[in-house]
């Protein structure tokens, strides 16, 4: 619990009550199919994805899902240790959770993230799912390193608390340095800090963060952005008081605290797009009032698409 908690006023103000997880870990390729009802008995619950190939299907989960490989997150040991040479990227997706898939599940946050993609995730799938409760942070973290992960037809309506750490409230979903994901066709409401904002988390912890958050697809999403933006490209780019304690390398964010936001393409949204990145395409002209778009479109970009995965998705029923 944050020391300011201690003082009464903030206590009353905001959310300061911790609640205890229980943590069931993954350890080797599983399904696991809920058929609808509470996972682990409705206890409060962070699963903890520590292998590859792991389905989890039509589960009510409350608490949160992480993958873990290196590390837990952006500054354990295991990621700081392996950022501070070349081809960190590499090892990191090589040491963490593959082909996870995410289909139909709900889960109910009690203030811890509801989904966290640690350092190095790839291939994650997440469809036709619900993440509702409230976060002291963000609702989905992709984190460092990851990359490749598909995000669509998720319906968010997490409350997102004033975080005492950065004193505001946060986006709902934060694409940290991960790259080449797609994020389509989901419902993002209460996003009172912002929907989906795209940046690089520049030495914190002393990690130096290799991949920037580029060639992302982000399309077809419904956001109910009611402070920020609903779409933010750049959203850091340095500013932080820890930027520097990663440096001394000549690579990553060691080398320059941008976020090198770039190459991204965003279509058909709803809500504002602020582009703070180079070489971005961001179809102003397409953004609808519904957040839709045709299968047309989605035929336009196949190529980004990793071929098969949402035949298998669909498959899962």
């Amino acid at each position: 619990m944050s020391i300011l908690c201690a003082i009464p006023l903030i206590s009353l103000l905001f959310s300061c009550t911790e609640v205890s997880y229980e943590t069931i870990k993954l350890r080797r390729p599983t399904t696991i199919d809920c058929k609808g009802q509470a996972y682990n008995k409705g206890k409060v619950t962070e699963l903890q994805i520590l292998a590859d190939d792991v389905t989890i299907k039509r589960c009510k989960i409350n608490g949160s899902i992480r993958t873990i490989g290196l590390g837990r997150n952006g500054e354990s040991k295991g990621v700081k240790e392996s950022s501070i040479t070349l081809g960190h990227t590499a090892r990191a997706q090589a040491a963490a959770p593959k082909n996870t898939v995410l289909y139909k599940v709900t889960i109910t946050g009690h203030g811890r993230i509801p989904l966290y993609l640690g350092p190095g995730t790839t291939r994650l799938t997440i469809y036709d799912s619900t993440l509702n409760g409230r976060s002291d942070s963000v609702a989905l973290y992709l984190d460092a390193e990851s990359g490749h992960n598909i995000i669509r037809n998720n319906k968010f309506n997490v409350d997102g608390d004033f975080t005492l750490r950065q004193f505001r409230v946060r986006e709902v979903i934060a694409v940290d340095g991960s790259a080449d994901n797609q994020i389509l066709s989901n419902t993002i409401n209460n996003a009172k800090g912002g929907g989906i904002y795209l940046y690089r988390n520049c030495g914190e912890g002393g990690t130096v963060r290799h991949q920037a958050p580029q060639n992302n697809f982000i399309a077809g999403n419904t956001i109910d952005n009611t402070g920020g933006y609903g779409i933010w490209l750049g959203s850091r780019n340095g500013g932080r008081s820890y930027c520097d304690n990663d440096k001394g390398f000549p690579f990553g964010s060691s080398k320059n605290d941008g976020d090198f936001a770039n190459d991204n393409i965003v279509r058909g949204n709803t809500g504002k797009v602020r582009d703070d990145g180079s070489r971005n395409q961001v179809s102003i002209a397409s953004i609808l009032s519904t957040g839709t778009f045709d299968e047309e479109d989605l035929a336009e970009f196949a190529e980004t698409l990793v071929a098969g995965r949402l035949d298998d998705i669909y498959a899962l029923d």
